[in-house]
């Protein structure tokens, strides 16, 4: 905020100087080390990304870039809500705050959760125009593997090219997977697109139109040069993690900057939609200044997404409606019984974003990964659609697909006991039994994460976890947090402190 015996005239000669100081840094920026991610080289090589200005073929073109004034701080600017949109995040974007936005906009409830997809507001803003590039490559509905994959058969559609993604073969999970089956396994368990995965495996190293893979991505496909990430499956996680990382940063407010590889800072248009800030984050942590601009340009990256699939912006349907509310949900274990909270908001699969689990653990589980004869429970009606190693998905629309209304997401459930698949359950039925099975425990305990039409729901915030009346709020770091219910708190403890014992009971 500026003081107000700051005249205009001030203000305008102020941010004019700082625009020049900004601009003569970043000339400068060039000179700096090359940033390299944890276990990567410096000098790793990246793929071709040259593209033509336009394809006579598709008749994809490029876009011209939008471009910003010099706003006044504290002017008012127009603004189409996106679908996601929440006042909290919108106010960090602009550099504002929730009741400034509401002063300028009276028809907006104070207590809305998500905004309606295209209602015009107006947004007092106060950072300077010094922002990256304002072109949209993909709405928010096809980041998501949602209701818009709904009619997309990956393994179909890799079939159909004569790329070198059709010889591949991994192993992921139980089993060993075909090229397509890898990206779907990837697809479901992070929740992006498998058209968005495909187009980026195009894009960086030619999957589906090149018959033999290039020499300089058969270890590292997209160009994420770690040890620990080699092969199509881990380059896909990591992506997908990456790309998650960014999209729900930039929903919930988190993510306004970030540094490109030679040091420069990135600060992200705040009329941006989430899907973007993804893309531009992920090319951010593996290509060089100039490959960044090409890739997040319209004859980038959003060039071959066109060639391979057609406009994305032409038939948008926003999977996210205004004024969203969680259906009535109860703990995760039976009433009348008391539990250990141990994870406060923490990544629902994979690390990082979104922070939008929850763990719980039955109290007489002394410590590691010791059987529990405690049942973690049903928190809503629904059908299990999916049961496997350590996962049941609870389904509370009825329709048997994890990418459409709200879905319950349960991990570490032991195998012996598990609800199987076509189980219409209740409230407070049996998922199964706490465990470590699935993948990294310190302990044995139930992790519950939600999703509505394919995206995440973050555990805390404007559609925090609602269980039975205790609200859950996130910490400074992962696992951290609390949960609230009138004048109770509970604390989030690994140890199952009693500051972290909650029951479930009538409220």
């Amino acid at each position: 905020m500026f003081m107000h015996h700051i005249t205009r005239h001030q203000i305008s000669l102020t941010l004019l100087l700082l625009v020049i100081l900004l601009l003569t840094a970043c000339e400068t920026q060039s000179g700096l080390p090359v940033l390299a991610m944890p276990g990567e080289d410096q000098d790793h090589a990246v793929a071709d990304l040259s593209h033509q200005d336009g394809d006579p073929q598709t008749g994809v073109q490029p876009t011209p870039l939008p471009t910003r004034p010099l706003y006044q701080p504290g002017e008012l600017v127009d603004y189409i809500a996106q679908t996601g949109d929440t006042l909290p995040a919108l106010a960090t974007r602009f550099n504002t705050s929730v009741a400034e936005i509401l002063e300028a906009n009276p028809i907006i409830p104070a207590e809305v959760t998500t905004l309606p997809p295209g209602m015009p507001m107006q947004i007092p803003i106060y950072y300077l125009p010094l922002w990256g590039s304002a072109y949209q490559i993909l709405p928010d509905s096809l980041f998501i593997n949602g209701p818009a994959q709904l009619d997309f058969n990956t393994s179909e559609f890799v079939a159909s090219f004569p790329g070198w993604l059709n010889a591949v073969q991994g192993f992921a999970s139980d089993r060993n997977r075909s090229g397509a089956e890898l990206v779907d396994w990837v697809a479901l368990n992070y929740s992006v697109s498998p058209r968005l995965l495909l187009a980026l495996l195009e894009y960086q190293a030619g999957a589906l139109s090149q018959a033999e893979q290039p020499s300089a991505s058969q270890t590292y496909p997209l160009g994420y040069h770690n040890t620990r990430f080699q092969g199509v499956t881990q380059q896909l996680i990591w992506a997908a993690n990456t790309l998650n990382d960014g999209y729900y940063s930039y929903r919930n407010g988190e993510l306004t900057s970030f540094h490109l590889r030679d040091g420069s800072l990135e600060r992200t248009d705040p009329w941006q939609n989430a899907a973007t800030v993804a893309l531009q984050f992920y090319f951010s942590r593996i290509l060089s200044p100039e490959d960044y601009r090409e890739a997040i340009s319209p004859s980038g990256f959003a060039h071959s997404y066109q060639a391979l699939y057609g406009d994305p912006w032409l038939d948008e349907v926003p999977h996210i409606p205004g004024s969203l509310l969680q259906p009535e949900m109860s703990l995760p274990f039976r009433s009348g019984t008391t539990w250990a909270f141990t994870g406060g908001p923490h990544t629902a699969w994979g690390t990082g974003k979104p922070w939008a689990a929850l763990d719980f653990a039955p109290p007489a589980v002394v410590g590691g990964c010791s059987p529990s004869d405690e049942l973690a429970t049903a928190i809503a009606p629904g059908v299990v659609i999916r049961s496997e190693t350590g996962t049941v998905v609870l389904d509370l629309e009825g329709d048997g697909l994890e990418n459409t209304g709200w879905v319950i997401f349960y991990f570490h459930v032991a195998t012996e006991g598990r609800a199987p698949v076509g189980s219409v359950l209740q409230t407070g039925d049996p998922i199964g039994y706490p465990s470590c099975e699935g993948g990294r425990s310190t302990g044995t305990h139930i992790h519950i994460a939600r999703k509505y039409n394919g995206e995440w729901m973050p555990a805390s915030g404007v559609l925090a976890f609602n269980l039975n009346g205790w609200i859950a709020q996130k910490g400074s770091n992962p696992y951290e947090g609390f949960m609230t219910r009138n004048a109770q708190t509970v604390i989030a403890s690994e140890s199952s402190s009693a500051a972290s014992f909650i029951s479930a009971e009538e409220k």
